[in-house]
């Protein structure tokens, strides 16, 4: 991913890269706390959608980038199943500005991860058998804005309430 070169004569822009080392799972957890019970009624769960990045210097221009994502399926007060996977991936990274660092790890990494993470939830869940989860895409592009936005939002906040010198 190269971007061209648009600094002045004499000045040496890093060139950006991007690559995937490695992608794997690295945990998983599957419960059923209620089974059987929960297999005797009316299959009509509420879902819960919970996700998560973490980010981990590894070394110069490597990055351990782990997406967590947690669903759980409900029947009346009754949880049906727990599942919880953290997908990761190593990532070299380089040329990239503080702000497109952050997009980079915070948005587009967690966008390769997430199709691994719904594969494997689907997988468990199947296999606790219960009926087909699949989970519908996240804008994790949308989720880094609105997490930026938050972030400004609380810096301005903080300032505002901190005291003024005399």
């Amino acid at each position: 991913m190269a971007e061209p070169d648009h600094s002045q004569p004499g000045q040496s822009t890093p060139e950006r890269q991007f690559s995937v080392q490695r992608i794997f799972i690295k945990d998983v957890s599957f419960e059923s706390p209620n089974a059987p019970d929960v297999f005797r009624g009316e299959w009509k769960p509420a879902h819960e959608l919970n996700v998560a990045t973490k980010v981990n210097a590894l070394q110069s221009d490597l990055y351990e980038v782990v997406l967590s994502v947690t669903v759980s399926a409900k029947l009346a007060e009754k949880t049906a199943f727990i599942v919880e996977v953290q997908q990761a991936g190593i990532f070299g990274i380089s040329g990239f500005n503080d702000q497109e660092m952050g997009a980079m790890v915070g948005a587009y990494c967690p966008n390769l991860l997430f199709p691994y993470a719904r594969e494997a939830i689907t997988d468990l869940v199947s296999k606790g058998s219960f009926p087909q989860l699949v989970l519908q895409h996240v804008n994790f592009d949308a989720l880094y804005a609105q997490h930026q936005q938050e972030a400004l939002q609380r810096a301005k906040d903080e300032e505002a309430a901190a005291p003024k010198p005399h």
